[in-house]
């Protein structure tokens, strides 16, 4: 199917810019996944095709490379996703993003700790989970409390939410806030700091967060295909090979 085929709601996802990354990953042996926005070794194999090449797969019947689907089918991604809808919803950080960043940051793995300190799913800094008031006590250290899935995804969660505020309706800042520090987007004029590291991670993340992204819902009526998608905002599109044909949007409502 050409590209001029695929209907208006699939167009206008992927309509803004994205980083056209490839996902690459392995599954050790230990069972953790690891995932890079580039073949770091031999170890690394394409999981997922770039931004791009995810619309002309979608379009041809919704096939994508034979690892897509153990991103989203994850036994990891399926154990926490109860905890992460319940930080999405209090929060307002969007589900796929925390997803996304899970799968970035420790792979699914509660235990992962990074050379830099980083603790648990969401690879919280201690200095991080002290400033949200999470604090050793006589019973728990603070690395003991940051690998408590619901204590760690709370906190990777807030702090997202924190940045949302910071950089509103800049995803890749936030993004970039949460790998090298929100001091070093500020350092950079509010830029990508380009470091090799945090490009890779922006774009990495931007991919999984298409990954993540809910699927649409259609249904037919009267030869016209209306979507919902996952905010209930109504697409219409007219079916037909060259002349599709969206409707004007309602405005987003303020909160979302």
């Amino acid at each position: 199917m050409k590209i001029t085929q695929i209907s208006i709601s699939l167009l206008l996802i992927f309509a803004s810019p994205l980083s056209r990354a490839d996902i690459y990953g392995y599954v050790d042996e230990q069972g953790v996944s690891h995932f890079s926005a580039e073949k770091l070794d031999s170890q690394y194999k394409l999981w997922s095709k770039g931004a791009l090449g995810s619309v002309e797969l979608e379009s041809a019947g919704g096939e994508s490379t034979p690892q897509r689907g153990r991103l989203t089918q994850h036994p990891g991604l399926k154990k926490y996703e109860p905890l992460l809808k319940l930080a999405s919803l209090e929060f307002s950080v969007e589900l796929q993003l925390l997803k996304a960043v899970m799968a970035a940051e420790s792979g699914f793995n509660p235990d992962a700790v990074s050379p830099k300190g980083a603790i648990g799913l969401m690879q919280v800094m201690p200095a991080t989970a002290e400033r949200y008031g999470v604090l050793a006590d006589k019973k728990k250290s603070l690395e003991q409390k940051l690998r408590d899935p619901k204590t760690n995804i709370r906190l990777g969660a807030r702090y997202l939410s924190e940045l949302s505020k910071m950089f509103p309706d800049q995803q890749k800042l936030v993004i970039a806030s949460y790998n090298a520090g929100e001091g070093a987007v500020k350092q950079y004029k509010n830029t990508v700091p380009p470091y090799r590291e945090t490009l890779n991670y922006v774009q990495l993340v931007t991919e999984l967060c298409q990954v993540y992204q809910p699927k649409l819902v259609s249904r037919s009526h009267g030869g016209m295909v209306f979507r919902d998608s996952p905010n209930k905002r109504i697409r219409l599109t007219i079916s037909g090979p060259t002349n599709s044909v969206a409707a004007p949007l309602p405005p987003r409502p303020a909160d979302s």
